[in-house]
């Protein structure tokens, strides 16, 4: 009996060994998969003459939308921050910045110039967040090619090859090339034939050998794709020597470097010119007069006519009053405030965990990975600091800021730390990719999302199990927090969505909350 493989899961193949991108592209062509969408479109009626006051705790990017479109349409809004600088997660650092992280303060020492900044928290837009490229458009936010992925960046893991740093291109081309091998051979076998046509067949059985640059026997001996060991401009190019299949298997690192480009992460990737920031200084261009900073809540009380709220301020506990409350702050910090939330509400707060996010970042005293043919991108290594990042702009300057790690699983490595621990160790693992590292930057900075001010944490975790996806307990907590308590407040951010940690997610959240909202407030006319 031949076992047959249907197009759905010839999918799940593609998708596990082409990525993503791969199994979108044919899932499209099978008409399996939907198309786009434009951005979202927000219907909401005017304030009226009744002036309904909007109370918005946290100046976060959902914070801010919510201010921004509510405002527009006559809503008197003000919003509580309790930091000295609104935007959450969206921390641009510059010269004499302050980094305010719990016990290791630290002010910023860059060079004072337009390109020497570094994205401490968000730092890119992918293209199909339509919403937050709208808003960027709309605030006149000048945007800029943001270079994810770099074949000429470098990996490296001690596992592999003695410890020498290898060019991406390297190892992706030859593990597609024996991945490739692999599913040529198996398509060869006549019971994994049968679904398809010999036409279609034949047409998958070429995009495989295109895939892995295969030889004519479907046997992968190599690419020039991997780049030249010598010539290819004045003379042939001599093809590199080919690196086994059972050295690329030896680092974990390939479960990245495959994927790249992948989902949310590419292949075409933006930022705003001068800082992500500049996305903030859009919003309070318009909605600045509404934020009340150094305003650290501490209660909220929701009743069935509207929300007490009080916050401090210089020392002095303010009360206000509001109609409705849209409130973006960390789920596990609402907790530690004063509140008369129902059990479930509070139950379901204290569930959601943390990501345990880590940045550092150096400035180079000069742009030495341009010397080395690298313009923007990621480079991998299997250590604590896992990445470096090389600006994708400034390019030809004589300085730039490197990220010289980004621990975005296992932070508290790091955040554990002392600040000369932490620089010490980014210098070494920097060692392995750039010799002479320790030379070449200088002015480090690091950011540990988890002791950060008034954050204490990176993007909500809401998921235990990755591998069975949302239990019935995770679903219950979520939709319990996505309900508004008695209609009057709304938990807001990307904390409020089930694909954390991007600004999109964020406005989507703000999108949905206000839509609920206005089907509630009484039609008023204008």
């Amino acid at each position: 009996m031949t076992d047959y493989v249907s197009r759905r899961e010839f999918l799940t193949l593609l998708g596990v060994s082409g990525g993503t991108a791969a199994a979108i592209l044919a899932g499209t062509a099978l008409g399996l998969l939907p198309g786009g969408a434009a951005a979202a479109t927000l219907d909401l009626q005017m304030a009226g003459t009744e002036q309904r006051r909007i109370a918005i705790l946290g100046g976060g990017l959902s914070g801010l939308t919510v201010a921004y479109e509510l405002s527009k349409r006559g809503y008197d809004c003000t919003i509580l921050e309790a930091s000295h600088r609104c935007g959450g997660r969206i921390f641009t650092v510059r010269n004499g910045d302050l980094i305010d992280e719990i016990g290791n303060r630290q002010y910023c020492d860059f060079d004072d110039e337009p390109h020497m900044y570094f994205n401490a928290g968000a730092a890119r837009i992918p293209s199909t967040h339509r919403n937050i490229l709208a808003y960027c458009k709309k605030l006149n936010v000048e945007l800029e090619i943001f270079v994810n992925e770099n074949k000429t960046s470098y990996v490296q893991d001690k596992s592999m090859l003695g410890g020498q740093r290898i060019r991406n291109i390297e190892y992706t081309t030859h593990m597609k090339g024996f991945m490739a091998e692999l599913m040529a051979k198996a398509l060869d076998q006549e019971d994994l034939n049968a679904p398809f046509s010999e036409s279609e067949a034949e047409t998958l059985l070429g995009m495989i050998r295109s895939f892995g640059d295969l030889s004519e026997d479907d046997l992968y001996r190599g690419s020039l794709r991997a780049g030249y060991a010598t010539g290819g401009f004045l003379e042939h190019g001599v093809q590199k020597e080919i690196i086994a299949f059972r050295d690329l298997l030896k680092t974990p690192l390939g479960r990245v470097l495959i994927s790249a480009n992948e989902g949310d992460t590419g292949p075409m990737l933006l930022q705003p010119k001068g800082g992500m920031d500049k996305i903030v200084e859009g919003f309070l261009a318009q909605v600045g007069d509404k934020v009340k900073y150094r305003a650290m809540v501490a209660s909220v009380k929701v009743g069935e006519n509207g929300v007490d709220i009080t916050y401090d301020q210089d020392g002095v506990r303010h009360p206000l009053q509001a109609d409705y409350c849209f409130n973006c702050i960390p789920t596990h910090l609402i907790t530690g405030i004063n509140n008369n939330f129902p059990a479930e509400y509070v139950s379901a707060l204290k569930y959601v965990r943390r990501g345990e996010a880590y940045k550092a970042a150096f400035q180079a005293k000069r742009r030495f990975w341009e010397e080395e043919d690298i313009y923007g991108g990621i480079s991998w290594m299997n250590t604590p600091s896992l990445q470096i990042w090389y600006p994708s702009h400034g390019i030809h300057q004589d300085k730039g800021v490197v990220l010289g790690a980004y621990d975005y699983g296992g932070g508290m490595y790091h955040t554990r730390m002392t600040q000369q621990q932490r620089i010490e160790a980014h210098l070494s693992d920097g060692e392995k990719l750039h010799p002479g590292y320790g030379q070449l930057v200088e002015k480090p900075i690091t950011v540990a999302w988890h002791r950060m001010n008034h954050m204490l944490g990176c993007s909500a975790r809401w998921r235990r199990s990755f591998s069975r996806g949302w239990s019935y307990e995770e679903e219950t907590h979520y939709k319990t927090l996505q309900q508004p308590v008695n209609g009057r407040h709304y938990l807001i951010g990307d904390q409020m969505t089930m694909h954390s940690a991007w600004q999109e997610s964020a406005i989507l959240s703000a999108y949905w909350a206000m839509a609920d909202f206005n089907q509630r407030i009484p039609v008023t006319q204008a």
